[in-house]
C-alpha cells in the first residue's frame, strides 16, 4: 500500500510545482537541447507547458502544447488508480507489456515527432 500511495504524492507533487511555476515564463526550467541546438521538437517539448495546462484544467491548452504527453498523463493517471485499487484489495499488480506494444509506442512518439517537425503537422508544435 505504500508504493502506490508515495508514487501518486511524488506524481501529485509535481504536477502542483509544474502548476505553481509556470514554464511559459523563462528562466523557470531549461530549454530542450534538441531545440536550442537544431530548431527541432522533440517529443516531449511542450510538456511541461501541458503539464501546467493540465494542473489549471485547461485541457485544450494542454493538448496544443503536447497531445502525446496528455495521453501518457491519462494513462499513467489509469495505472496509478489501478494500482491502489489493488493495493488496498491486496492483490497483486503485474503489468507486462509484450514487444509489440513497445514498438507501437516507439513507432508512435516516432511518428509525432516527425509530424509536429512538417509544415502540415504545425498543430502539433508547442
Amino acid at each position: 500500500m505504500v508504493a502506490p500511495v508515495v508514487t501518486l504524492a511524488g506524481v501529485g507533487a509535481a504536477f502542483a510545482y509544474v502548476g505553481v511555476v509556470d514554464p511559459n515564463e523563462p528562466g523557470h526550467y531549461p530549454v530542450c537541447p534538441l531545440l536550442r541546438f537544431t530548431g527541432l521538437y522533440c517529443p516531449g517539448c511542450g510538456g511541461l507547458r501541458s503539464a501546467h495546462a493540465v494542473a489549471h484544467g485547461e485541457l485544450v491548452t494542454a493538448l496544443g502544447a503536447n497531445a502525446l504527453a496528455v495521453a501518457g498523463y491519462a494513462v499513467c493517471a489509469v495505472l496509478l488508480v489501478v494500482w491502489l485499487v489493488r493495493a488496498v484489495r491486496a492483490t497483486p499488480t503485474r503489468i507486462t507489456v509484450t514487444p509489440a506494444w513497445g514498438w507501437a509506442l516507439g513507432a508512435l512518439t516516432a511518428l509525432f515527432t516527425v509530424i509536429r517537425n512538417l509544415p502540415f503537422g504545425s498543430a502539433l508544435a508547442p
